[in-house]
């Protein structure tokens, strides 16, 4: 990989998108930051292009940009948040869908995405479900390196806090004892970690194929 790349995210101003962020901007080999957002992005750096819209689309693109080669994609909702099946389904699927095919037009060729433990298009979890089917549809659109994180439940500071996530970091201390072996990809990880191991992952330099994807689970996470 070259010493100075282009990066372009989505999802910046969640908890694995901001530990995104800030890792990238502390980068020095890293030279320009395409944030496709919602919402305004509090940080400002001359590495930063915020590309903001309410259908997280790219609507134009300067010439003199630097292609980017990486794509780091953390959107998601919860049903409560989402407040219905479908909505979910339109986020954690459809959404996630349609920002990575955006990524591969504008030049992406290797792409990590925040998905979740137990993914799988047949679960019987709706939730899981819809990260399974989204991993499918991203594994057929031929990036030449498409890597997954698997985390377990996230811990991290959030502009809005959930309540689950609080009561679940309290309690971690006394069930982290019993989440050995193979339930160590069920252990709660930090957002930073999740985003450091994604970084690091899709900038190695040797990759087994051309096409080729990984997944990082709870565990490697957390030992990251």
């Amino acid at each position: 990989m070259s010493s100075s790349r282009s990066v372009i995210i989505a999802g910046a101003t969640g908890l694995v998108g901001d530990e995104l962020l800030h890792q990238l901007l502390g980068d020095p080999d890293v030279s320009h930051i395409h944030v496709v957002t919602r919402r305004p992005v509090s940080i400002t750096s001359e590495k930063i292009i915020v590309h903001q819209s309410p259908d997280l689309s790219v609507t134009h693109w300067q010439p003199q940009w630097p292609v980017p080669l990486q794509g780091y994609i953390a959107l998601g909702t919860t049903l409560k948040q989402a407040g219905s099946k479908k909505a979910l389904e339109d986020v954690d699927l459809h959404l996630v869908v349609k920002v990575a095919r955006m990524m591969a037009v504008v030049g992406v060729k290797h792409l990590a995405v925040v998905s979740s433990m137990g993914a799988h298009p047949w679960s019987p979890s709706h939730y899981l479900r819809c990260k399974g089917k989204m991993e499918r549809a991203l594994s057929d659109m031929g990036f030449e390196r498409l890597l997954f994180a698997r985390p377990g439940p996230l811990l991290g500071e959030r502009d809005v806090p959930r309540k689950d996530e609080q009561a679940l970091k309290r309690m971690l201390p006394f069930i982290s004892p019993f989440l050995a072996g193979p339930l160590a990809n069920f252990e709660p990880v930090e957002g930073v970690r999740v985003a450091r191991a994604m970084i690091k992952a899709l900038s190695e330099e040797k990759w087994p194929g051309r096409f080729d994807f990984r997944i990082l689970p709870g565990k490697i996470l957390n030992e990251s």
